[in-house]
């Protein structure tokens, strides 16, 4: 409608600017026409002995013949001389009067007996034969509904074309529009069938102004999806994790009195019930991938605080941690989550070194991407895990109280984000120390 509004307007000046130029160019060829007339009547006119004034016996147009054919001439000059032609015959001039000679007027349109009037007047001075001028005035005169009949045909004539051409402008512009928007129309078409289960994410097949809007609708809707599996997973692990302690408690309580050899397995078992909450809950707190997110967390120092922790905590094993950062690593998404997953790589590493441990992290730009991907790696000397019990490790699933030892409910944590971020994990043999070494490869974003 927009489009339809302003190419009317627009059109319609045009048709104005149009219709304008032809009055202009009828007017102008009204004035040259009248002109040449005159030009004719004085070109036929002689001045005979005494000064008498012979008009010529032919008229420039049979128009002048007809008497109320809109078309008139008339001569006026000294000692009253007048002359009209037949067709001005008992037609009122009284608004001419004499010019000087060599002086010429178009004027138009004035109002007459005769109606609306268009005429040009010129004065000449015609010798005699005895050496004497006589003046005339001569005037040629057309009504105007004569010039109006033509610039009604031209004014129609613009009118028809120009709304043809604007209805044929609209309907290109409303199928150039449906054409533009069909990618669009497709998006919309897929995004319902998303809402009702019938596609699992947007197709790929779409131009490229649409493809970075469409990418990321994909990453959202598969960031909300792993988020609601992420959290029916830590609920049913959380559920599944605190059925042992409180059979435990349940137990003991039962079969024992209320003596005081009840209370060491009571807090024993709320102790492990409240580290397996605090692990599951860092579970669910993941954020995960963030689409649109632009803050760049610096890992070093991150990095720096948690081995110094740590060195500590292991202050016995005299474990000695080393760095290969690069300068400008980044973390692209939520502080906590960087913390949960370096912490417990190192603090698995630190467990099972004997005496060294290797932090890699390294920065990976992709070409059309904001953001580049990253590598991070933790080595350690220890014994390493053998092949075949890799996939053990890390499986989900088992009972929480034995996945709290060894690589356990720590290093499934480390799944979980990683898996938020869309990236990947890979467990292997440390190539420098022979021991385990833990990979991440986050995506660019």
């Amino acid at each position: 409608m927009a489009t339809g509004f302003v190419l009317a307007a627009f059109l319609g000046v045009v048709g104005l600017t149009i219709m304008r130029t032809q009055a202009d160019s009828s007017r102008k060829e009204l004035q040259d026409r009248l002109q040449n007339f005159v030009v004719a009547y004085i070109a036929g006119t002689e001045v005979g002995r005494a000064g008498k004034v012979l008009m010529p016996d032919t008229q420039p147009d049979p128009s002048f013949l007809r008497p109320g054919s809109g078309l008139y001439a008339m001569v006026i000059g000294d000692g009253g001389f007048k002359w009209q032609s037949p067709s001005a015959m008992l037609r009122d001039f009284d608004f001419m009067r004499p010019l000087q000679p060599g002086v010429g007027q178009f004027v138009g349109p004035i109002d007459t007996r005769m109606g609306r009037l268009y005429y040009y007047v010129y004065g000449v001075a015609l010798d005699t034969s005895e050496r004497k001028s006589v003046h005339l005035t001569f005037m040629v005169a057309q009504t105007e509904d004569q010039l109006e009949g033509s610039n009604a045909v031209a004014r129609r004539s613009v009118v028809f074309w120009l709304a043809s051409l604007g209805v044929m402008l609209i309907l290109l512009q409303l199928l150039l529009l449906r054409w533009s928007l069909t990618p669009l129309r497709k998006v919309a078409n897929e995004m319902s069938r998303v809402e009702r289960g019938e596609r699992e994410h947007l197709g790929d097949q779409y131009p490229q102004e649409l493809t970075g809007l469409t990418e990321r609708i994909n990453a959202f809707i598969a960031s909300e999806r792993e988020q609601r599996v992420r959290t029916r997973n830590t609920l049913a692990d959380l559920a599944h994790s605190l059925k042992t302690p409180l059979a435990v408690i349940r137990s003991s309580l039962e079969s024992t009195g209320a003596g005081s050899g009840v209370r060491e397995p009571v807090l024993e078992q709320v102790r492990k019930m409240d580290e397996l909450v605090a692990y599951q809950l860092a579970r669910a707190a993941t954020s995960g991938r963030q689409t649109f997110a632009t803050t760049a967390i610096p890992i070093a120092g991150h990095a720096e605080d948690l081995v110094q922790s740590l060195e500590k905590v292991y202050a016995a094993k005299n474990v000695l941690c080393e760095f290969d950062i690069d300068d400008n690593a980044a973390f692209y998404g939520e502080q906590g989550d960087l913390l949960e997953l370096m912490g417990n790589l190192l603090e698995n590493a630190f467990k099972w070194a004997r005496h060294q441990v290797l932090l890699v992290v390294k920065m990976r730009p992709v070409a059309g991407r904001q953001r580049p991907g990253l590598w991070l790696s933790v080595e350690d000397d220890g014994p390493g895990i053998d092949e075949d019990k890799i996939e053990s490790v890390l499986q989900r699933g088992v009972r929480g109280d034995e996945r709290v030892q060894g690589h356990g409910i720590g290093l499934s944590i480390v799944q979980d984000i990683i898996r938020a971020y869309g990236g990947e994990l890979v467990v292997d043999r440390s190539p420098e120390f022979n021991g385990a070494r833990f990979s991440v490869k986050l995506p660019p974003g």
